[in-house]
């Protein structure tokens, strides 16, 4: 056994090195061209489909359910904030959906999951479009939680929300050939000091849904969304941000053309970049970066 440990840790790198220059150029070439052909592609008419929104009274939920609206889609809103989403659902009647329902509900109980994936089949017979946009903030140092256990409610919302009403719809998504818009956050894919769990829980939905991926193959289709810095109840602040119009509809026109992923707005992905190339440097200067800021700040981050 330890002979066949040390073959393979002497054999396998050269061997995956050649592997990879043998097939990086022709795959680097097919998504070059996929990429143009991307600009070009199809786009999916969600004219009269179904389409899902947890999180919809507010924000970037808010808007997706606007964008499909206007393409003439039919709604179901999920949301806790009853009066919220009764003005979203009067909008977006307004703006051509020529049916919507409410639903008021709780992501972070599966029982409630269940019922709102079970009152939209009985209303509209299917599901198309399944979007998990339902998140909450969290924005405190590991150290400094009052209540540990508190945090249990970011994972619970962020994660466990997406993962139940997935699992309640996946039998109607399969029937549809639907698709899954998973709203991650540029926090799970990149250092979010003073957000850790709340990045944790948003890193937790890629893995969950790059793995779901392989596990539906063509039955399914998954778009990740990974937005940026996005205006919202959960930012704040004077630095430059996009305005959740304009990434509702990004996210929107990427799910039609069947998207793997999204990273909104684009620029973002440099970062993503530099954390693969470079990570012990990145981490240094946000740590620099960190830890000279004014406390006041650094609550506030």
């Amino acid at each position: 056994m330890d002979m066949t440990r040390k073959l393979m840790n002497i054999l396998l790198p050269p061997i995956a090195l050649i592997v990879l220059l043998l097939i990086l150029p022709p795959y680097l070439v097919l998504k070059f061209l996929g990429l143009i052909k991307g600009f070009t592609a199809y786009s999916e008419d969600v004219a009269g489909k179904v389409v899902l929104i947890t999180g919809a009274s507010s924000g970037i939920g808010e808007q997706i359910a606007y964008q499909y609206a206007r393409r003439g889609a039919r709604l179901a809103l999920v949301a806790r904030r009853e009066d919220r989403l009764r003005g979203v659902a009067s909008e977006a009647r307004k703006m051509g959906s020529p049916d919507v329902i409410m639903i008021r509900a709780d992501v972070s109980k599966v029982e409630d999951c269940k019922r709102f994936v079970d009152e939209e089949i009985r209303h509209f017979g299917q599901l198309d479009h399944l979007v998990n946009n339902a998140g909450i903030p969290c924005v405190c140092l590991l150290e400094e939680a009052p209540n540990i256990s508190d945090l249990n409610s970011v994972v619970d919302t962020n994660f466990w929300g997406s993962v139940y009403g997935t699992y309640f719809a996946v039998p109607y998504l399969r029937k549809s050939q639907g698709k899954i818009i998973v709203i991650s956050s540029a926090a799970g894919r990149f250092h979010s000091p003073g957000a850790s769990i709340y990045g944790a829980s948003k890193a937790a939905l890629i893995s969950l849904y790059e793995s779901l991926r392989i596990e539906f193959g063509s039955d399914i289709g998954i778009t990740i969304v990974t937005p940026g810095l996005v205006k919202s109840e959960m930012t704040s602040g004077d630095i430059p941000i996009e305005s959740t119009e304009d990434c509702a509809k990004a996210i929107v026109d990427s799910a039609c053309r069947g998207d793997r992923d999204l990273v909104e707005p684009s620029w973002v992905g440099i970062l993503f970049l530099f954390k693969l190339l470079c990570p012990e440097v990145l981490e240094w200067c946000l740590h620099w970066l960190f830890s000279s800021a004014p406390r006041n700040l650094k609550k506030a981050a």
